[in-house]
């Protein structure tokens, strides 16, 4: 509409001053049916637009433990395998022999489901499937692949609510973090795909040089065929759609292997956008969820017709991934740990950032890649900092935003559960030992919930002062545990963050944002957000990962779609009708003398890349006469 209206008020409309009275009549004639034709291209557009380019509503099933009132079985002490001893639990038709994984929500230890495990078999059915349908989405245009993420957005939007407790349910966390962490996210994602993915894979040329100027060049980005990504199960909606979202726009198949946490959720998530495909008029086959422990994975890392694997994860497994990768020299990007540290320099006014800090610390209860682990502070600051951190870590409630209050209304909660126990012990013996170093704690212990006796729930807690050697200070803690760690100049500072094993993410707060940004560029690590947490993600242009032991390659903006493509390089001639390639004499085989084969191309050197005039007219005489010899 914008571009009808600028036609309806072009000078060449609109002016009419100066001219005799035929000439504005003939304007007056031809005025309206100007607009009309305008009006006409610009309903064809629309109609276009609608057609071709508008989103496809399209149904799934509403899960019915995403309803907060919904009860199951309580299962007691739940593991991934309770049906082993919870005969209850299990299928009415089930095979003996097989392996199963039980979801339950961690928040409450409500059963959710129990499902069949993928075997080696199996998962090798789910990527010739994706293989099949990808020879044929892998033609497909740019536009028609918007189409499928511009539907796909238009449903989470519409959905959000349904997809957010959908998350809750399966991993404990709260509303709030799965609106930040999942929806947000996500739906950055898609707009960036569908505003710039495109230029970031489209054909490019490339420049030529001086001897090659009667050549023209570009790189086309090839999809790879079938991609595969392994995820984690912190986010799993944004963890298994994002991998998935890339891998379809570069044209590409995709099986995606989610946790054994969060296989209710993810194969919910998967069937959404099997859903949507076919709903555009694409095959459904295109997208496969592998649900298996890890003794099946190697059916997928292994597989020869896996062309590329995104890892989001420990660095225990990444190594293991990257390593069974090299049977096929299948390219690999691992996101592995981290322990970001917030960088807090002197006479930063704490008050004002203290809610960024809170949130970056505590997002998702800790569980969170680039959740900040470290915040160091001035010494003349600490005090204060700890004083804000213990009043506020002392107001947050923990809980279940999936279960139904005694009155009739959900629980409000600033914390959700962790994922399970197995790490409590071992997160309690660190902050013992760092208490046990002069530090002082509050919280530090598993939360004994008294309404969700099953729940798993670790106490927010603050432990300072943390000394850089302290083993808490060097570990990734991956829990709702601040480590307040002062220094006294601003280069110990950038030391003791760039100190440890780990560079994913960072952040620098301070009152003036060009000395923050010198010691961002000091930080080893792979993003920096300066009075910010986190915005690197949010921002789907950039590239999102890290160095050192947090992983190497990209898996967000132009590098993490083009990561999933072959840039194949392509050179034609520019005037082939009028030149071409030939090889000279002094150079075609057999050489008639070497020496003068010698002075051709030494000549030919220092024409094209000699330092000064004279030097490139004395190469192109020795050219010259080369070649008459």
């Amino acid at each position: 509409m914008d571009t009808l209206i600028s036609l309806m008020n072009h000078p060449y409309l609109t002016m009419k001053l100066g001219l005799d009275s035929e000439s504005k009549r003939n304007i007056d004639a031809i005025y309206p049916l100007t607009i009309f034709f305008a009006f006409g291209i610009y309903l064809v557009y629309e109609r276009y637009q609608q057609t071709h380019n508008s989103a496809i509503r399209f149904e799934v099933k509403f899960p019915l433990p995403a309803d907060p009132t919904w009860e199951s079985v309580q299962i007691q002490q739940p593991t991934l395998e309770s049906h082993l001893t919870n005969p209850d639990i299990m299928p009415v038709m089930h095979i003996p022999e097989r392996r199963w994984i039980t979801s339950f929500d961690p928040a409450t230890g409500l059963h959710l489901g129990t499902f069949l495990a993928d075997n080696e078999d199996e998962i090798a059915g789910k990527i010739q499937r994706a293989k099949d349908a990808q020879k044929k989405w892998k033609n497909t245009t740019f536009q028609q692949r918007r189409r499928v993420i511009r539907s796909l957005l238009k449903w989470l939007v519409e959905n959000q609510d349904v997809c957010a407790r959908v998350a809750c349910r399966d991993t404990g966390k709260t509303l709030i973090d799965a609106a930040l962490g999942e929806i947000l996210t996500t739906c950055s994602k898609m707009e960036w795909i569908i505003k710039h993915g495109e230029k970031a894979i489209q054909p490019e040329s490339r420049n030529s040089n001086f001897m090659m100027f009667y050549k023209k060049s570009q790189v086309v980005y090839e999809p790879l065929g079938v991609v595969a990504a392994i995820v984690s199960w912190n986010y799993p909606l944004h963890n298994a759609w994002s991998p998935i979202l890339a891998a379809l726009f570069s044209g590409n198949g995709v099986v995606l292997k989610c946790s054994e946490q969060v296989v209710w959720s993810t194969t919910y998530f998967g069937s959404v956008i099997s859903t949507c495909l076919k709903a555009c008029g694409h095959s459904g086959d295109l997208v496969q969820i592998v649900c298996c422990y890890p003794e099946q994975a190697n059916a997928l890392t292994q597989s020869p017709d896996i062309k590329h694997i995104t890892f989001i994860g420990s660095e225990t497994v990444g190594r293991k991934v990257a390593e069974a990768a090299t049977k096929h020299l299948t390219p690999v990007t691992l996101e592995l740990g981290g322990k970001d540290p917030a960088v807090i320099l002197p006479r930063t006014d704490l008050k004002k950032w203290a809610s960024i800090l809170m949130r970056g610390v505590y997002q998702n209860m800790g569980q969170n890649c680039i959740g900040i682990e470290r915040l160091l502070v001035h010494v003349d600051q600490y005090d204060e900092l700890f004083e804000i951190f213990k009043e506020r870590v002392a107001k947050m409630r923990l809980g279940s935003v999936m279960s139904v209050h005694q009155a009739g209304y959900v629980n409000t909660v600033e914390g959700g559960s962790m994922i399970s126990a197995d790490r409590f012990r071992g997160l309690e013996k660190l902050i013992k030992d760092a208490g046990d170093g002069n530090a002082y704690v509050i919280g530090g212990e598993q939360f004994q919930h008294p309404y969700h006796e099953d729940g798993y729930y670790f106490q927010a807690s603050v432990v300072g002062p943390v000394d850089a050697s302290m083993d808490i200070a060097n570990q990734e803690l991956f829990a709702p545990i601040a480590l307040l760690m002062p220094y006294e100049t601003v280069e110990e500072a950038i030391e003791i963050a760039n100190g440890t094993r780990y560079g994913l993410g960072a952040s620098v707060f301070g009152p003036d944002q060009d000395d923050c940004l010198k010691v961002a560029k000091q930080l080893d690590c792979g993003m920096v957000s300066v009075n910010d947490f986190g915005v690197f993600y949010i921002i789907q242009d950039l590239p999102f990962g890290g160095t050192k032991a947090s992983g190497y390659g990209r898996f967000g903006g132009p590098e993490g779609l083009r990561s999933l493509t072959n840039p194949k390089a392509i050179i034609v001639d520019r005037w082939p009708s009028v030149i071409q390639t030939s090889i000279p004499k002094v150079l075609d085989y057999p050489l008639r003398s070497l020496r003068h084969s010698w002075e051709f191309t030494a000549g030919l050197v220092r024409f094209l890349y000699g330092d000064g005039w004279r030097t490139r007219i004395h190469g192109l005489i020795t050219v010259v006469n080369a070649v008459r010899k």
